[in-house]
């Protein structure tokens, strides 16, 4: 019976780590060439329907194969496996009913049958991370407080964030639910964590940073509720063509730091910038693709909303001996109509945009259309169809004065995928407008 018991375990275990690893890298039982074309088909895809909203439009926009432009092979990722540079890890029930399990989550809360999966088989996370999150897991199963599954339930424990760079830097982040605990209860942990991390099993890890926040909230910024550097160094440092980069708690980074290069390679030649180009970068987090194509253009000028990612820019352009760009910190609906309605500069402007999944915010768009000095766009994104597509159809609407749209309309030239995300469905598409 025991036996039996024992083997119907083992059997729910294995269809749980299938499912996360299904439901994470969708495609990791595919060969790379076979996820490669999985990922062009897609981004054909993408394109045909751009094509018929742009003929809704009346824009003809239908070329060969139904595509809006020529779309290129998909540009493979240089590592395949063990690639990100940043993994989030959640803290909730695991398969065993463990409310302290540290993984990725299987299931839907609709369905309400959540579970927490450890992620040592997930081929896209690397060993380091894996380490990380188990010793993690070790430090709270020991401690007396629960973790936070439900905000209002109470709990403390909660999610757990690993950043590494190809530097041998390892960052982690803690998120802490404070509930009603008093200051001096709060330092016990936090004291208590950076022994565990520093002195205690953790040690093993060779954290370079160990960071703890206390938040209420799902996510919260280093502004609504500051990163508190427990131990090591307050950055980690990546290097990137050439360049030393960087990199606070909460700055955006390319997840696939040797991918990223091929991409960014690839956006200094799209944009066919010479001596007199203002380069324009939007959403530009620690500013790696303006900072990659200085040398290339008279001046860069990048937008980013995280603060801290400013910071990491500015001081980046300043260590690698870049005098050339200037950084603006603010949300790029507020600071890219005022930079450029009294835009008078006579030199080239291309603009390349990386906006989250949200996209770009619609004054951005309007800013950018309304420019009549920009002739060449690159717009960069990993989730094209969505809030993108929105995107790229206010970038080639006709004019239209009830929403002040007065500049010329942008067309789509060229698509280019790069797969940043092998085993998953995504990539990033770099789709080139001119006008």
């Amino acid at each position: 019976h025991r036996n039996q018991d024992s083997s119907s375990s083992g059997h729910c275990l294995a269809v749980v780590l299938s499912r996360l690893a299904n439901a994470v890298t969708p495609l990791w039982r595919l060969p790379y060439r076979e996820q490669l074309q999985v990922k062009y088909e897609s981004q054909r895809k993408i394109l045909q329907t751009l094509a018929s909203h742009l003929e809704e439009l009346g824009i003809d926009a239908q070329k060969r194969g139904g595509l809006c432009c020529p779309l290129q092979p998909v540009v493979p990722s240089p590592i395949i496996n063990g690639y990100r540079n940043k993994s989030t890890f959640s803290v909730n029930r695991g398969p065993d009913g463990n409310p302290k399990t540290v993984g990725l989550y299987v299931g839907t809360g609709r369905e309400r049958n959540i579970v927490c999966v450890k992620a040592n088989h997930v081929d896209n996370i690397p060993s380091k991370h894996k380490q990380v999150a188990q010793c993690y897991e070790e430090f709270i199963g020991r401690s007396p407080l629960d973790s936070c599954i439900l905000f209002h339930e109470g709990g403390h424990w909660r999610e757990l964030v690993v950043r590494t760079t190809s530097c041998g830097h390892t960052m982690a982040i803690i998120t802490f639910h404070p509930q009603e605990l008093g200051q001096e209860a709060l330092a016990t942990q936090k004291a208590l964590l950076k022994e565990f991390f520093t002195c205690g099993p953790g040690a093993v890890c060779a954290l370079t940073s160990l960071y703890f926040q206390e938040s209420t909230m799902t996510r919260c910024s280093h502004e609504q509720s500051p990163f508190q550097l427990l131990h090591g160094a307050p950055h980690i440092f990546e290097e990137l063509l050439g360049l030393k980069c960087r990199i606070s708690p909460d700055a955006f980074f390319q997840v696939n730091t040797a991918g990223a290069e091929v991409l960014y390679q690839a956006v200094g030649e799209l944009c066919q910038a010479t001596g007199d180009t203002v380069l324009l970068d939007i959403c530009c987090g620690t500013g790696t693709i303006g900072l990659s194509l200085a040398h290339r253009v008279s001046k860069v000028i990048g937008v980013e909303v995280v603060e801290k990612a400013i910071e990491d820019a500015e001081w980046n352009a300043a260590f690698n001996g870049i005098s050339n760009c200037e950084f603006h910190s603010g949300k790029a609906e507020a600071v890219l109509p005022q930079l450029l309605a009294s835009w008078e500069d006579a030199r080239p402007l291309v603009a390349v945009v990386n906006p989250s999944r949200a996209g770009l915010h619609y004054r951005v768009v309007r800013a950018i259309r309304n420019c009549r000095s920009i002739r060449r766009l690159l717009y960069i994104s990993c989730k094209p169809e969505g809030e993108a597509m929105r995107n790229f159809l206010e970038l080639c609407c006709p004019p239209d004065p009830r929403k002040k749209l007065a500049g010329e309309p942008f067309a789509p030239v060229l698509a280019i995928p790069f797969d940043m995300f092998p085993h998953t469905v995504h990539c990033e598409l770099v789709l080139l407008f001119t006008r």
